[in-house]
């Protein structure tokens, strides 16, 4: 009997020792297979993926803190209200002229930044300076794709792709609210689509009936493009004009963007309203003191309907002076049809939206505000 009940404590022991030894072992597995879950979790939380404007796709952090912009990315940075996490921009972007806004009203942050570009229609990143820097992400505001892979490759950032093609495009604004989702701004930029939207839609609905017989016709001149022209440089499908559906005589070539005229040309359509780049008057004005007969048989001369049209391209399109010029002009154009809109005010109200402060007064101070021009003076 007692060997049976020895038996039976032993058999009860080991039981025990068992049981307890598969509960160690289920709670040791259950406590690895929770850490394995976190630390994936983690993983998953240190990046994400996006697609770029040019269909990249780009493996980011989740949380970005430290940027660098190439070519016009601060720009758009700007624009997307992150321009508080750079660390780097062109030198271009350093100039702080105050034809190009996002700049100027940038420039005291912009001097304390590394340079990492060269800027402008011919920029070049500056590698190793990206690199020594090794900011969370680049910013880059190109279509092509092969530099920026070549910038990816080389500093071995992970780096974005931003473009536009114009003031109105889908892609601007697929940009900016691309900006946003990854530098956490996206309320700002939606915001600022929505109001850009709105302003394009008021250019339109106010001009859309008008009949071509019954518009005055208009001529854009001293378009700067690849440098600075006199008179004879001007737009085919000029933005500002085409948002508020413009008579642009130079329309009637069937060719769009950036040309030289022959100012006979100029001389045969006589448009009824000529507006000119402030930015390059002195090109004009030389031109007008040779050529007094060309400019004075004018109508639009005759007439005193001279105006100014800012000039948006400087480092690529500064997309609020563009759209400042667009309703400028089409508060000279159709004045009955722009009666509500003051100007001024509207134009402030665009320079808040899109640079966080007004802006005329800038513009003016470095003589190439809004108003009449008079040419030769």
């Amino acid at each position: 009997m007692k060997t049976l009940h020895k038996a039976r404590i032993f058999r009860a022991a080991f039981v025990a020792v068992c049981a307890a030894l598969c509960l160690n072992c289920a709670a040791l597995y259950l406590s690895c297979t929770q850490k394995t879950q976190k630390q994936n979790k983690n993983q998953t939380v240190r990046e994400r993926t996006i697609t770029d404007i040019l269909g990249r796709t780009v493996t980011i952090p989740a949380r970005v803190e430290r940027i660098a912009a190439i070519n016009g990315a601060a720009r758009m940075l700007t624009y997307a209200r992150a321009v508080d996490k750079l660390v780097g921009v062109t030198d271009m972007d350093k100039k702080g002229a105050a034809g190009m806004p996002y700049s100027y009203v940038n420039k005291e942050k912009f001097q304390t930044l590394a340079s990492v570009g060269k800027g402008g229609s011919n920029d070049i990143a500056y590698i190793e300076k990206i690199a020594e820097l090794s900011p969370d992400l680049i910013f880059a505001f190109t279509n092509n794709i092969d530099a920026v892979n070549d910038v990816q490759n080389k500093t071995h950032i992970p780096t974005v792709a931003l473009y536009k093609t114009s003031m109105f495009s889908d892609d601007f604004f697929e940009t900016l609210l691309l900006i946003g989702s990854i530098m956490g701004t996206e309320a700002e930029c939606k915001k600022t689509v929505d109001t850009i939207k709105n302003w394009q839609r008021d250019l339109n609905d106010r001009t859309k009936d008008i009949p071509d017989a019954a518009k005055p016709s208009v001529y854009a001149g001293a378009v700067s493009f690849r440098g600075g022209h006199g008179i004879e440089g001007t737009c085919g499908a000029y933005p500002p004009f085409t948002a508020v559906n413009a008579k642009n005589v130079v329309d009637s070539t069937g060719k769009t963007g950036e040309m030289l005229i022959d100012r006979e040309k100029i001389t045969e359509w006589d448009p009824d309203i000529i507006f000119l780049n402030p930015s390059n008057m002195n090109l004009v004005n030389e031109d007008y003191k040779k050529n007094k007969n060309f400019y004075e048989n004018l109508s639009a001369v005759k007439n005193g309907r001279i105006y100014s049209q800012v000039s948006y391209n400087y480092n690529w399109t500064n997309v609020e002076i563009a759209i400042a010029d667009a309703y400028y002009a089409g508060c000279i154009i159709y004045p009955e049809r722009f009666a509500d809109i003051d100007f001024n005010e509207k134009a402030e109200e665009i320079f808040k939206t899109m640079l966080g402060q007004t802006y005329l007064e800038v513009l003016d101070n470095a003589g190439i505000g809004f108003g009449p021009v008079i040419i030769g003076k």
